[in-house]
């Protein structure tokens, strides 16, 4: 076992017992779906949509089943902050540079090479519609150039908590569901571009699904900033929310009616 992965396995599983503490604390009713599309050993790249600061501590779930650890692609602005940046790097996460993506694409690819699950918040950054925005292409690339499975999740519920642009709020008893879709298989053949906007495409058809569930909705009457405007919600609307948000020239708008398969 290489020394890499020893510190992971020594900083990995205190950080997950704090995070459930906090799930505990807040009272969550968590929901995880789909987990079964996770493999239990070699490479696969987890994609999901981002819609608060808690998406971390969250998306690992979808592996706990697998028991497997996930190395998250994050911004490098994280590895700078006294607390967060040495349980990152203990974690064996990937820190990314937006003006250099190349060296942690690179690194994420020699992750998945050595048979490891590498989560990735595609949309670069949390969506302020809560609708899923335009994508950077390296998890399609990831799983192209490695054969690993790409599995799609949506997660829905922590942006009533902690999120960007709305106050906090740690009312106890909120609803989290995480539900992961069939993976899909690339190979070097595979059209980055499109297979992108297809991603998109099935992001959205999952997170719209745990949008409209009963456990999901605001009370009659109640102001809602955290639902989706489409969905009668009070969140800017996909339009408007791309004034204030910050994407990468490179990012790939999603196919709101993907291939059904």
């Amino acid at each position: 076992m290489s020394c890499e992965r020893r510190g992971v396995e020594l900083v990995y599983p205190p950080v997950i017992g704090a995070a459930r503490l906090l799930f505990r604390g807040l009272g969550l009713r968590l929901t995880v779906e789909g987990d079964r599309h996770i493999p239990q050993t070699g490479p696969v790249v987890i994609a999901s949509n981002h819609v608060s600061f808690l998406d971390f501590a969250m998306v690992g779930l979808m592996a706990r089943r697998s028991r497997r650890y996930v190395r998250f692609l994050a911004r490098h602005e994280v590895w700078q902050h006294p607390v967060a940046a040495p349980l990152m790097r203990g974690m064996g996460h990937i820190p990314v540079d937006r003006s250099v993506p190349v060296a942690a694409f690179l690194r994420a690819r020699a992750r998945l090479r050595s048979g490891e699950a590498v989560g990735i918040f595609p949309e670069a950054g949390v969506s302020t519609s809560y609708t899923v925005r335009s994508l950077m292409p390296g998890a399609v690339a990831l799983a192209a150039q490695t054969g690993a499975p790409l599995v799609p999740m949506a997660i829905w519920g922590p942006q009533r908590i902690f999120t960007a642009g709305l106050p906090r709020d740690l009312t106890r008893g909120r609803s989290v569901t995480l539900r992961a879709g069939a993976p899909v298989h690339l190979d070097r053949t595979a059209d980055v571009w499109t297979q992108t906007q297809h991603l998109g495409g099935r992001l959205q058809v999952l997170l719209d699904d745990l949008q409209r569930r009963p456990g999901h909705q605001s009370g009659a009457g109640a102001p809602a900033p955290w639902h989706p405007a489409h969905l009668g919600g009070d969140a800017p609307t996909p339009d408007d929310a791309r004034v204030t948000e910050s994407m990468p020239r490179t990012s790939v708008p999603p196919n709101w009616f993907p291939d059904p398969a």
